[in-house]
């Protein structure tokens, strides 16, 4: 068996859980870092699968703790050849009341996340000959949204950050892109999504007809290290059943 080994943070559910285990199912080992340290909820998943999990608890604002995971996964004797940055939170608030400790938590949770991630993956990338950098995004930074303007910053510099990251590290061997889901359904938004008022305006704002899985991100995610393109970096992949080009 490879002892290739993926880092992805914000691992324990939803999005990150999907992308674990789609890359684990690949053959790849995937350090799972979440704030808990427990391994992804995902029950239907195959003992093959989860034996090439290592769960590690770590808070992705902190860059002591970054670091520290990293060198946890790697004393597990794999080779770390790639980071999903995942972590992230979604807090809505009237602009004109936003208060600055919304704005923070948001902005170190979704952006600054992301630097330190890729920081923390840097030596290890380097050290093992480069590797990829998948930063998870949102359509959201390139929209305008009601109440939405602290994560809609926090989005927009993902894609920033990725196209400086791309530029900067090319030379090491390190490619970065960016993946914009839309609309996903997950554990979290099931029953707004799901029905409602919500539900029956995505049917009608979305050309295809209903919101993403997290599923349909990680099929995406595990497309690029398979493909292991080295000409392509830099780029915002959008995945939002075309919803944020529809007029």
């Amino acid at each position: 068996m490879s002892s290739r080994c993926i880092v992805v943070t914000g691992a324990s559910r939803g999005i990150g859980a999907a992308i674990a285990h789609e890359l684990a199912r690949a053959g790849h080992f995937v350090g799972c870092i979440s704030r808990s340290g427990r391994p992804p909820a995902r029950e239907e998943t195959a003992a093959e699968v989860r034996d090439r999990w290592i769960p590690v608890a770590g808070d992705v604002t902190r860059a002591e703790s970054l670091r520290d995971a990293f060198d946890t996964i790697a004393r597990r004797g794999v080779t770390i050849a790639g980071l999903v940055n995942n972590a992230g939170v979604h807090l809505e608030g009237v602009s004109a009341e936003l208060t600055l400790d919304h704005w923070n938590e948001v902005l170190a949770t979704n952006a600054t996340s992301v630097l330190l991630g890729s920081q923390a993956a840097f030596p290890h990338l380097v050290g093992n000959g480069g590797g990829l950098i998948v930063n998870i995004g949102s359509f959201f930074d390139k929209m305008g949204v009601k109440r939405n303007l602290a994560y809609c910053a926090s989005k927009a510099a993902v894609g920033a950050m990725t196209r400086c990251l791309a530029v900067e590290w090319a030379g090491r061997g390190i490619r970065v892109i960016d993946v914009a889901p839309g609309y996903i359904q997950t554990d979290l938004n099931r029953d707004a999504l799901a029905s409602g008022p919500l539900r029956a305006y995505l049917e009608k704002r979305i050309p295809t007809g209903a919101p993403g899985t997290p599923d349909d991100v990680a099929r995406i995610v595990r497309a690029l290290f398979e493909a292991d393109s080295t000409f392509l970096t830099g780029e915002t992949i959008y995945i939002d059943g075309a919803q944020g080009i529809a007029h």
